[in-house]
């Protein structure tokens, strides 16, 4: 794990807990969710990528201390052969904030924050937009990253042969270019929503 992903789980988790071993266990589970052989984009690059993407924003966000407690946890349970993953995500973050002693109200945002990841939706709560934003801001991203981007997707889905993956893929691909905005905060649209829209649709090309 990064230097800087170590230092901020430790400053987040050491201002609800006083508990060393169990702030180390809980790290130590993440890295090792994040660093799985069948995981090849939603790994701890990831995490960091989001925390650089929501720091640009930290002055907007009303809840710093939930937003990363759901970036640490959004992805921590992961099979691309399953459709309960966030679901799984939201349980065990909650059950580790728990353990870290952290206030019911901000486990309960964090969950809400990990099950709006499913279907990237405007939401009554902004930071809850901001991080969904944050969380698709790959697709914004100038050609060259967003190919690798798409290409480590489908290393996730090798189970999958290109009869069943590339109708599934073309779905979402579509179903993201048929959104009037596929980012939800004016922040994030300004500065992605247009280069989305292009690599979406070179991506649909390609199928």
């Amino acid at each position: 794990m990064t230097p800087i992903l170590q230092h901020t789980f430790y400053q987040l988790a050491g201002a609800y807990c006083s508990n060393s071993g169990m702030m180390e266990q809980c790290l130590a589970e993440i890295e090792k969710q994040y660093s799985g052989k069948k995981r090849h984009y939603h790994t701890l690059t990831h995490l960091e990528n989001l925390l650089t993407e929501l720091t640009a924003v930290k002055a907007e966000i009303r809840d710093w201390d939930t937003i990363l407690f759901t970036l640490f946890y959004h992805d921590v349970v992961y099979q691309a052969s399953k459709n309960n993953n966030e679901e799984k995500s939201a349980d065990l973050a909650a059950a580790r904030m728990t353990a870290l002693t952290v206030p019911a109200e901000c486990i309960a945002r964090c969950k809400q924050q990990i099950l709006a990841t499913k279907s990237h939706q405007t939401d009554a709560d902004y930071d809850t937009n901001l991080f969904t934003d944050a969380d698709l801001s790959i697709l914004g991203k100038d050609a060259g990253t967003y190919t690798a981007y798409f290409k480590n997707v489908r290393k996730e889905y090798s189970i999958y042969p290109d009869l069943l993956y590339k109708p599934g893929r073309k779905k979402v691909l579509e179903h993201f270019l048929n959104m009037s905005r596929i980012f939800k905060t004016d922040f994030f649209f300004n500065r992605y929503e247009k280069q989305a829209r292009e690599n979406l649709k070179m991506e649909l090309n390609l199928l």
